[in-house]
């Protein structure tokens, strides 16, 4: 009874309704490898539906005063915090990771609403050498379509709507079809602190994405998954130019100098890497080792990894869980068993767990050759190729060997040293000495085929906003 009451509260909301669906898509418990629920299979039909209340609501929306668009995003604030516990069970039943970062995750969206509400939009002038004054404005771009993954499908969303909110634009909210049921539920306990058409969200199978790159009444997508779908992405958008930020694919590199100390360094690393089952963008995962200390990080590593099997999120003492969806998980099993089939050595015992659901150990490679798939892809999932080099140039170019450029990390016991080498890696996020420290006033950006734009911070603000110059003579 109480997942068929689950599955009928999680609904669509549109222009300030819930909206039911004829069709639904079944939400599977990857712990289980069974259905929980049920989600709204939205069509076209609603797709317009949702971008036509946006639109309605845009021109009064981007009127409201600044202080009442942030009193409305520290309610929301507010809101989540308020509904952490349901939200986070609810979360790691649909997503797998375990509770305390299902907790997480849901205090990290919180977060971001509240820096954004406490964030101003900056407001330029300029005095042009002929002594004409211009005033530098930044002003909403109109209807966003915010596309999330499954990875953080809570804290990616909100990265997208508080800086869209904020800016004054309307918003239509697409999670993955995966993981859509705590996102509606935010949406739901939203109703009453947004005016109707703010925001809207929808969720279906696969071909809602596409529709939202295409359609001719959204101004921008920002969206969070692969390189290869942001590719579609933008083949979509093409139609009337729309705005975007991609947050794409990461196959972001650990440089580990010869100085450093392995068993600090082995350990924050193997939770780097295996954080969320290894379903971070952001993970270390080609982990380079100086020849000099590489055997005792390599048992380090290996010892953690047998002493972390994954459980189900919601199972006391979980720190790993299950691989989202059967897709990744099937992919994930592929190339390991590629790996043992081409003669690469495991440092820790590989593959699929027995038993129901989408468990897999943490899995880490010994030294594989540069040319093989787990160091060319990005396996996105708990499986890591540990490789010896010898001069930290080398490292450098390898490390740089790649047609992605989300983050990387360098560590040493000499941070100067770290930062050298960090200012050479082709990234746009390098950390020295630590990893995964994301906040809402750092910004974040992919180079090369790793994303376009930036999100968090001013810079991520701006990209939510068209530049408007108001030129003043005499």
């Amino acid at each position: 009874m109480a997942e068929a009451k689950l599955a009928a509260i999680c609904r669509a909301t549109i222009n300030g309704r819930y909206v039911d669906t004829p069709l639904t898509i079944p939400v599977i418990n990857p712990a289980t490898g069974e259905a929980f629920a049920e989600a709204p299979d939205c069509e076209a039909s609603h797709l317009d539906d949702a971008v036509s209340a946006a639109r309605q609501a845009f021109p009064a929306w981007k009127r409201v005063d600044p202080a009442s668009r942030d009193a409305m995003l520290l309610a929301v604030s507010a809101r989540l915090r308020g509904e952490i516990e349901p939200l986070a069970h609810l979360l790691t039943q649909e997503q797998g990771k375990p509770l305390e970062e299902a907790r997480h995750e849901i205090e990290t969206a919180a977060r971001w609403f509240e820096a954004y509400a406490n964030h101003p939009l900056p407001v330029g002038q300029r005095r042009e050498p002929d002594g004409r004054l211009a005033e530098i404005r930044h002003v909403p771009i109109g209807v966003v379509g915010a596309i999330a993954p499954w990875n953080f499908p809570v804290q990616l969303m909100a990265w997208k709507l508080a800086p869209a909110l904020k800016a004054g634009n309307t918003v239509v909210a697409k999670p993955s079809p995966f993981t859509p049921l705590t996102t509606l539920r935010i949406g739901e306990l939203l109703l009453d602190i947004l005016p109707p058409g703010v925001l809207n969200t929808i969720s279906g199978r696969d071909h809602l994405g596409p529709l939202m790159s295409e359609h001719p009444d959204i101004d921008k997508i920002s969206f969070t998954g692969s390189t290869a779908t942001g590719k579609a992405v933008m083949r979509g958008a093409a139609g009337n130019l729309k705005r975007l930020t991609l947050e794409l694919g990461g196959n972001d590199p650990a440089i580990v100098l010869p100085d450093a100390d392995v068993q600090s360094v082995a350990e924050r690393l193997f939770w780097g890497a295996f954080r969320n089952a290894g379903q971070v963008c952001i993970a270390a995962k080609r982990i380079y080792v100086h020849d000099d200390i590489y055997d005792r990080f390599a048992a380090r590593m290996a010892g953690l990894a047998g002493a972390h099997p994954p459980l189900p999120g919601n199972m006391p003492g979980a720190r790993i869980g299950p691989v989202q969806n059967r897709v990744q998980f099937e992919r994930v099993k592929a190339m390991i068993e590629e790996a043992r089939a081409t003669g690469l050595h495991f440092l820790s015992e590989p593959g699929e767990m027995a038993g129901p659901g989408n468990f897999i150990a943490p899995t880490l490679i010994d030294n594989p050759p540069d040319d093989s798939r787990v160091v060319r892809e990005e396996p996105f999932g708990p499986l890591v190729p540990l490789l010896r080099y010898s001069h930290v140039d080398e490292a450098i170019h390898r490390a740089n060997d790649s047609e992605y450029g989300l983050a990387s990390s360098v560590w040493s016991a000499d941070v100067e040293q770290a930062a050298e080498v960090g200012r050479q890696l082709e990234a746009g996020t390098v950390w020295l000495n630590t990893i995964h420290g994301m906040t809402p006033t750092l910004p974040f950006s992919g180079h090369k085929q790793s994303g376009i734009g930036v999100e968090n911070a001013t810079e991520g603000l701006l990209e939510y906003t068209n530049v408007q110059v108001l030129v003043r003579h005499g």
